[in-house]
Protein backbone atom coordinates (compact mmCIF):
# COMPACT_ATOMS: atom_id res chain seq x y z
CA UNK A 1 0.00 0.00 0.00
CA UNK A 2 1.25 3.50 -0.69
CA UNK A 3 0.45 6.85 0.75
CA UNK A 4 0.49 10.15 -1.06
CA UNK A 5 1.15 13.02 1.33
CA UNK A 6 1.04 15.35 -1.25
CA UNK A 7 -0.28 15.91 -4.85
CA UNK A 8 0.12 13.50 -7.24
CA UNK A 9 3.67 11.41 -6.78
CA UNK A 10 4.40 13.78 -3.99
CA UNK A 11 5.86 12.74 -1.57
CA UNK A 12 4.65 9.25 -2.04
CA UNK A 13 5.56 6.24 0.69
CA UNK A 14 5.42 2.57 -0.55
CA UNK A 15 4.03 0.53 -4.00
CA UNK A 16 1.36 1.84 -6.07
CA UNK A 17 1.59 -0.96 -8.63
CA UNK A 18 4.88 -0.91 -10.78
CA UNK A 19 5.38 2.61 -8.68
CA UNK A 20 7.78 2.54 -5.37
CA UNK A 21 8.32 5.93 -3.53
CA UNK A 22 10.17 6.16 -0.47
CA UNK A 23 11.85 8.93 1.50
CA UNK A 24 15.67 9.52 2.01
CA UNK A 25 17.17 12.56 3.46
CA UNK A 26 14.18 14.18 3.45
CA UNK A 27 13.43 14.14 -0.45
CA UNK A 28 11.16 12.10 -1.94
CA UNK A 29 13.10 9.09 -4.43
CA UNK A 30 10.66 7.50 -6.91
CA UNK A 31 11.61 5.26 -9.58
CA UNK A 32 9.83 1.70 -10.47
CA UNK A 33 9.41 -1.44 -9.11
CA UNK A 34 12.37 -4.11 -10.18
CA UNK A 35 10.88 -6.91 -12.55
CA UNK A 36 10.89 -10.08 -11.62
CA UNK A 37 13.16 -12.41 -13.34
CA UNK A 38 12.61 -16.59 -14.26
CA UNK A 39 16.28 -16.95 -15.11
CA UNK A 40 19.10 -18.53 -12.46
CA UNK A 41 21.01 -15.83 -10.90
CA UNK A 42 24.54 -15.79 -12.75
CA UNK A 43 27.67 -17.28 -10.63
CA UNK A 44 28.49 -12.75 -10.63
CA UNK A 45 25.33 -12.34 -9.17
CA UNK A 46 25.04 -15.02 -6.29
CA UNK A 47 28.84 -13.92 -5.20
CA UNK A 48 27.46 -10.06 -4.94
CA UNK A 49 24.94 -11.78 -3.04
CA UNK A 50 27.58 -13.89 -0.69
CA UNK A 51 29.23 -10.42 -0.01
CA UNK A 52 26.24 -8.51 0.25
CA UNK A 53 25.05 -11.08 3.11
CA UNK A 54 28.41 -11.66 4.64
CA UNK A 55 28.92 -7.40 5.24
CA UNK A 56 25.37 -6.94 5.93
CA UNK A 57 25.06 -9.69 8.65
CA UNK A 58 28.88 -8.34 9.94
CA UNK A 59 27.80 -4.84 10.70
CA UNK A 60 24.58 -5.18 12.00
CA UNK A 61 25.43 -4.60 15.43
CA UNK A 62 27.52 -1.49 14.49
CA UNK A 63 24.15 -0.01 12.73
CA UNK A 64 23.29 2.65 15.70
CA UNK A 65 26.80 4.23 15.13
CA UNK A 66 27.16 3.66 11.24
CA UNK A 67 23.62 6.06 11.23
CA UNK A 68 25.63 9.28 12.30
CA UNK A 69 29.03 8.01 10.97
CA UNK A 70 28.13 7.75 6.76
CA UNK A 71 24.95 10.37 7.54
CA UNK A 72 27.03 12.66 5.10
CA UNK A 73 28.89 10.33 2.75
CA UNK A 74 26.13 10.18 -0.27
CA UNK A 75 23.16 12.13 -0.23
CA UNK A 76 21.10 10.00 -1.98
CA UNK A 77 21.58 6.95 0.23
CA UNK A 78 20.48 6.11 3.78
CA UNK A 79 23.70 5.94 5.79
CA UNK A 80 23.38 2.65 6.37
CA UNK A 81 23.21 1.88 2.39
CA UNK A 82 26.12 3.86 2.19
CA UNK A 83 28.34 2.03 4.08
CA UNK A 84 27.18 -1.11 2.90
CA UNK A 85 28.31 0.65 -0.46
CA UNK A 86 31.45 1.82 0.79
CA UNK A 87 32.74 -1.29 2.67
CA UNK A 88 30.81 -4.03 -0.21
CA UNK A 89 33.47 -2.71 -2.57
CA UNK A 90 36.58 -1.54 -0.09
CA UNK A 91 36.34 -4.12 2.38
CA UNK A 92 36.14 -7.35 1.77
CA UNK A 93 38.79 -10.13 0.63
CA UNK A 94 39.08 -13.78 -0.46
CA UNK A 95 37.98 -15.46 -2.83
CA UNK A 96 34.66 -17.03 -3.55
CA UNK A 97 33.03 -18.56 -1.69
CA UNK A 98 35.73 -18.43 0.85
CA UNK A 99 34.88 -14.50 1.32
CA UNK A 100 35.96 -12.33 4.72
CA UNK A 101 36.26 -9.13 6.18
CA UNK A 102 39.66 -7.22 5.19
CA UNK A 103 39.65 -5.39 9.22
CA UNK A 104 41.80 -2.75 8.30
CA UNK A 105 40.25 -1.49 5.15
CA UNK A 106 36.74 -1.41 7.53
CA UNK A 107 35.23 2.06 7.67
CA UNK A 108 32.06 2.72 10.27
CA UNK A 109 32.34 6.42 9.85
CA UNK A 110 34.08 8.76 7.18
CA UNK A 111 33.59 12.62 7.60
CA UNK A 112 35.43 15.82 8.34
CA UNK A 113 36.34 15.82 12.19
CA UNK A 114 39.83 15.50 12.77
CA UNK A 115 41.19 11.65 13.25
CA UNK A 116 43.01 10.49 16.71
CA UNK A 117 46.79 11.71 16.61
CA UNK A 118 49.27 9.06 17.58
CA UNK A 119 46.51 6.80 19.23
CA UNK A 120 48.52 4.08 20.79
CA UNK A 121 46.80 0.58 22.21
CA UNK A 122 48.44 -1.44 24.76
CA UNK A 123 47.51 -4.59 26.27
CA UNK A 124 48.86 -4.82 30.26
CA UNK A 125 45.97 -5.54 32.53
CA UNK A 126 44.04 -9.06 32.10
CA UNK A 127 40.39 -8.18 29.91
CA UNK A 128 41.18 -4.69 28.84
CA UNK A 129 42.67 -2.28 26.06
CA UNK A 130 44.44 0.81 27.28
CA UNK A 131 44.68 3.74 24.70
CA UNK A 132 46.49 6.87 24.60
CA UNK A 133 47.15 9.67 21.91
CA UNK A 134 48.24 13.38 21.39
CA UNK A 135 44.54 15.89 21.52
CA UNK A 136 46.04 18.03 19.09
CA UNK A 137 44.11 18.90 16.37
CA UNK A 138 45.83 20.05 12.72
CA UNK A 139 44.75 23.58 12.54
CA UNK A 140 43.24 23.00 8.63
CA UNK A 141 41.09 20.47 10.24
CA UNK A 142 37.52 20.58 12.38
CA UNK A 143 38.01 19.32 16.10
CA UNK A 144 37.58 20.03 19.53
CA UNK A 145 38.98 18.61 23.05
CA UNK A 146 35.78 17.83 23.67
CA UNK A 147 35.12 15.65 20.90
CA UNK A 148 33.92 12.06 22.09
CA UNK A 149 36.25 8.87 21.71
CA UNK A 150 34.86 5.73 19.97
CA UNK A 151 36.47 2.90 20.82
CA UNK A 152 35.26 -0.85 18.52
CA UNK A 153 36.07 -3.65 19.76
CA UNK A 154 35.34 -7.31 17.47
CA UNK A 155 36.53 -10.73 18.67
CA UNK A 156 36.14 -12.85 15.54
CA UNK A 157 36.40 -16.09 17.56
CA UNK A 158 33.53 -14.96 19.08
CA UNK A 159 31.39 -13.19 16.62
CA UNK A 160 31.22 -10.40 19.57
CA UNK A 161 31.46 -6.69 19.82
CA UNK A 162 32.58 -4.05 22.27
CA UNK A 163 31.80 -0.46 21.67
CA UNK A 164 32.91 2.15 24.14
CA UNK A 165 30.94 4.97 22.60
CA UNK A 166 31.72 8.51 24.83
CA UNK A 167 33.90 7.34 27.94
CA UNK A 168 36.74 9.81 27.05
CA UNK A 169 37.36 13.18 25.12
CA UNK A 170 40.03 14.15 22.79
CA UNK A 171 41.69 16.00 25.45
CA UNK A 172 41.39 13.29 27.67
CA UNK A 173 44.73 12.03 25.89
CA UNK A 174 43.87 8.38 27.68
CA UNK A 175 41.54 5.27 27.95
CA UNK A 176 41.29 2.16 29.86
CA UNK A 177 38.63 0.15 28.43
CA UNK A 178 37.21 -2.86 29.82
CA UNK A 179 36.49 -6.41 27.76
CA UNK A 180 34.52 -9.13 28.98
CA UNK A 181 36.48 -11.62 31.10
CA UNK A 182 36.13 -14.42 29.10
CA UNK A 183 37.86 -12.25 26.46
CA UNK A 184 41.34 -13.11 27.85
CA UNK A 185 43.62 -15.03 25.50
CA UNK A 186 41.29 -13.94 22.32
CA UNK A 187 42.80 -12.13 19.10
CA UNK A 188 40.81 -8.75 18.46
CA UNK A 189 40.49 -6.44 15.89
CA UNK A 190 40.25 -2.49 17.46
CA UNK A 191 39.06 0.79 15.29
CA UNK A 192 38.55 4.17 16.93
CA UNK A 193 36.83 7.54 15.86
CA UNK A 194 35.89 10.84 17.47
CA UNK A 195 32.23 12.30 17.29
CA UNK A 196 31.75 15.94 18.16
CA UNK A 197 29.23 16.71 21.02
CA UNK A 198 26.42 17.33 18.92
CA UNK A 199 26.63 14.25 17.16
CA UNK A 200 26.64 16.04 13.68
CA UNK A 201 30.86 15.77 12.73
CA UNK A 202 32.79 12.66 12.74
CA UNK A 203 36.02 11.27 12.33
CA UNK A 204 36.75 8.59 9.57
CA UNK A 205 37.62 5.43 11.07
CA UNK A 206 41.17 4.53 12.21
CA UNK A 207 42.42 1.20 12.49
CA UNK A 208 44.69 0.66 15.37
CA UNK A 209 45.48 -2.87 14.25
CA UNK A 210 44.95 -6.48 16.08
CA UNK A 211 46.40 -7.78 19.19
CA UNK A 212 45.77 -10.51 22.24
CA UNK A 213 43.96 -9.36 25.25
CA UNK A 214 45.70 -10.32 28.08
Amino acid sequence: MAFLLGGPYYHMQGRAGNNVGRVVKGRNVFGMRPAKSNRPPSAAQLDVQMQLSLMAGWMSEMSGFIKIGFEDYDSEMSPWNAALKYNLANSITGVSPNYTIDYPKVLFSRGKLAQGKNVVMATTVDAQLDFTWSAAVPSLKVGAGTDKAIFVVYNPSKQEWDVSSGAATRSSLSYDMLLPVDWSGDNVQVWCSFLSTNNKEVSTTQFLGATVVQ
